[in-house]
């Protein structure tokens, strides 16, 4: 299963991931979501979309996104710009259709760059994901709806001072570092950010044990009791900012794909466990499709969790299973 997929099962339990397929490269008027750069590349709603149009100004300027990508903004703009053209002479494509029939003129990552570098500008968007994932672009004004195109586009300032306020509205209470990783702004430009909130009274200063200066969104509310049993991707919003995480469960987490076997802690592909208000366990698991088993490798409960956790994660599994059209679950 897709990450992408799993932060709504999180939340929502068992779905139709074919709703979420709809929704964020579906037929043009059926869309919700785009996929554009906020905290990594991530699906967004349409909402946001003329709050980034800063940065995909900076980047058609040369002024954000990899170096290897800026060239394209400046000496080598005509040879993205012909990639444009062809986009909109022949419709979409993916970066390993490109084929000029000129050997050497394009070897498959420098297309790959130069169509990195149009989405990073907001030139192109994704139109569709292929089986493997591998993106589709077409032109934005072919992809986005018009109703979104046309909304007004803000001033840097103001598009990200509602950035901030909206990263402040997620995660509730908040220190600097992570009301500006929230949307990776700058140092500068999210400190301003944050004066701005604060001094509108959008932002209230809190003082948290142990954490840096804090602001609490002034809407947020506190729960009086928290109940959720949850499994979570690794890139979750709840745990995608590991200083966040650590602060706030003392649940140091890492992911360990590229790690070697041999040097691991918990496993390849570890998913938290979020049961009440602790992070309580990880679990080591692996979809086996052919044997419609999902394969838990290893179970590792936190210190101090609930005498419960491990019933409670049993569930869990059992849910995510039955989710992903699995017949058991199999505990090494």
């Amino acid at each position: 299963m897709r990450a992408h997929y799993l932060p709504a099962f999180s939340r929502l339990g068992s779905y139709d991931t074919a709703l979420l397929d709809r929704t964020a490269w579906g037929e043009r008027r059926s869309r919700r979501l785009f996929e554009y750069w906020a905290h990594e590349a991530s699906l967004l709603p349409l909402d946001l979309h003329p709050l980034l149009r800063w940065r995909m100004a900076r980047a058609d300027r040369g002024e954000a996104g990899y170096a290897s990508m800026r060239a394209f903004a400046g000496e080598r703009r005509g040879e993205a710009i012909a990639l444009l053209d062809r986009l909109r002479g022949e419709g979409p494509m993916a970066a390993s259709q490109l084929e000029t029939g000129r050997p050497g003129w394009w070897e498959w990552s420098g297309a790959k760059r130069a169509l990195e570098w149009l989405f990073y500008a907001g030139h192109v968007t994704t139109a569709t994901r292929r089986r493997n994932f591998e993106r589709v672009y077409d032109l934005t004004d072919r992809v986005i709806p018009a109703a979104v195109l046309d909304l007004p586009t803000p001033d840097e300032t103001t598009a990200q001072r509602m950035l901030v306020e909206r990263a402040a509205r997620a995660m509730g209470v908040a220190t600097a570092g992570d009301l500006r990783d929230y949307f990776r702004l700058g140092p500068a430009d999210a400190r301003a950010a944050v004066d701005a909130l604060v001094e509108e009274g959008t932002l209230v200063p809190v003082t948290v044990a142990g954490w840096p200066a804090a602001w609490r969104h002034r809407d947020a509310v506190i729960p009086r009791r928290v109940r959720a049993d949850a499994l979570l991707a690794p890139f979750d919003p709840l745990v995608w900012r590991r200083e966040r995480a650590e602060r706030l469960f003392g649940f140091r987490y890492r992911i360990e794909i590229y790690v070697p076997a041999e040097k691991r802690q918990f496993g390849y592909y570890v998913l938290p466990f979020l049961h009440g208000d602790q992070m309580a366990a990880r679990v080591d698991v692996k979809a086996d499709r052919q044997g419609g088993r999902l394969l838990v490798y290893a179970v590792h409960l936190e210190e101090g969790a609930a005498s419960d956790t491990r019933e409670a994660l049993l569930v869990e599994l059992d849910r995510m299973a039955a989710w992903l059209g699995l017949d058991r679950v199999v505990i090494a």
